[in-house]
């Protein structure tokens, strides 16, 4: 005899446990890289008066950025999430993937751990479709290039007849 088929919508996710850990670990990243460090008594750093250059945990040797307790927390978090999905061969969201530096694991928040500008390198600047979004990491210096969504000219033969 053959085995019952399983009814459609019963399926399921594959390791759905697995999942379920990226996300968490994601969600903890995210949460850990915009959280204000807390000092004396649940106090931040801004309620006490300490000023947040006395309160560094390493520099970097390649710029003078501040790490904070939490922003090494939450690196360990990308790094253990890069880890999981390389081994289980999960493939990250492209929301995931465009909000994490590649070569410093660190949370890309534009502001406080990303610079965000807008490139158009054609004539002039008179394409809007050649519009490309560049995230640069304050930590590392890497840029990521994402093309902007623009709605591209019609070609030649479809192109409405000028009067």
């Amino acid at each position: 005899m053959a085995k019952a088929k399983a009814s459609k919508g019963a399926g399921g996710i594959t390791n759905k446990a697995l999942h379920s850990r990226v996300s968490f670990l994601y969600q903890a990243a995210a949460y850990l890289a915009t959280r204000e460090p807390q000092y004396q008594h649940g106090k931040s750093a801004k309620q006490t008066g300490i000023h947040q250059d006395v309160l560094t945990v390493s520099q970097t040797s390649s710029n003078d950025n501040i790490r904070l307790p939490t922003q090494a927390l939450s690196r360990l978090c990308i790094s253990n999430l890069r880890a999981v999905s390389l081994k289980t061969q999960i493939r990250l969201s492209p929301s995931m993937k465009h909000s994490i530096c590649k070569r410093c694991d660190i949370m890309l928040i534009d502001g406080s751990t990303c610079v965000s500008e807008i490139e158009n390198k054609s004539k002039g600047g008179r394409k809007a479709w050649a519009d490309v979004l560049i995230r640069r990491c304050k930590s590392c210096g890497y840029e990521k290039r994402f093309p902007c969504e623009a709605k591209r000219q019609a070609g030649r033969p479809h192109r409405p007849l000028k009067a």
